[in-house]
């Protein structure tokens, strides 16, 4: 994995340069932005990291660019900075999903702390989607049959009560349920579980056709 990037914006050049400074003293690497709109325009960053947004900008505000981000499905955490803080203002972006919003001029290590949690978060993030699309990959991989007879499966439903089910042979069931362990690269029922059901799979309800 690429070093995480911490990504200043602010619109104040006096107060970016002072939190660049920190962010490299404490040796992580840090890109500034002096507009939410650079920041957009700079493209999709697809690799580890956080920003420190300041609230109020001219053009696009902090609150303004983090919506964007959150219609985008861009997760990237983001730490709020505001000399003028309202309780309404950060009460919405902490709903939003913003790890922290912090009073400017803000405190050293706050600030660190903050980045740490919202790099930590981000790192945590990633290995969710990673894990989730790995599952999607192996139950994509599943003929029809096999993805309908896994969805027996984790119901707990005997071979032969599947083949009754299905009006197949036992022989059948047990052939397509070793492929689908398999496939789905596990040796028990109860990790299949796990895995459909951080798949979103409803045993009750899903059937492929």
């Amino acid at each position: 994995m690429s070093e995480p990037t911490v990504f200043i914006i602010d619109d104040d050049p006096s107060a970016r340069r002072g939190l660049a400074r920190l962010v490299k003293a404490a040796d992580m690497k840090q890109e500034s932005f002096s507009s939410a709109r650079d920041f957009l325009e700079s493209g999709k960053y697809d690799g580890p990291g956080c920003i420190v947004l300041d609230v109020r900008m001219p053009e696009m505000t902090g609150p303004e660019l983090q919506l964007e981000m959150v219609k985008a499905e861009d997760s990237m955490p983001i730490i709020f900075l505001s000399a003028h803080a309202d309780v309404e203002t950060t009460a919405e972006a902490m709903k939003m999903g913003a790890v922290d919003f912090l009073t400017k001029p803000v405190d050293r290590d706050d600030l660190l702390e903050a980045i740490r949690i919202s790099l930590a978060k981000d790192a945590e993030s990633r290995a969710q989607r990673a894990e989730l699309s790995s599952i999607s990959e192996r139950i994509n991989s599943l003929t029809p049959r096999e993805y309908e007879i896994m969805t027996y499966v984790i119901t707990g439903m005997l071979n032969k009560q599947i083949a009754s089910e299905l009006g197949i042979s036992e022989e059948t069931v047990k052939i397509h349920r070793g492929r689908v362990m398999q496939k789905m690269e596990i040796v028990s029922v109860a990790e299949l579980v796990r895995l459909c059901e951080k798949a979103g799979i409803n045993p009750a309800k899903t059937r492929r056709q």
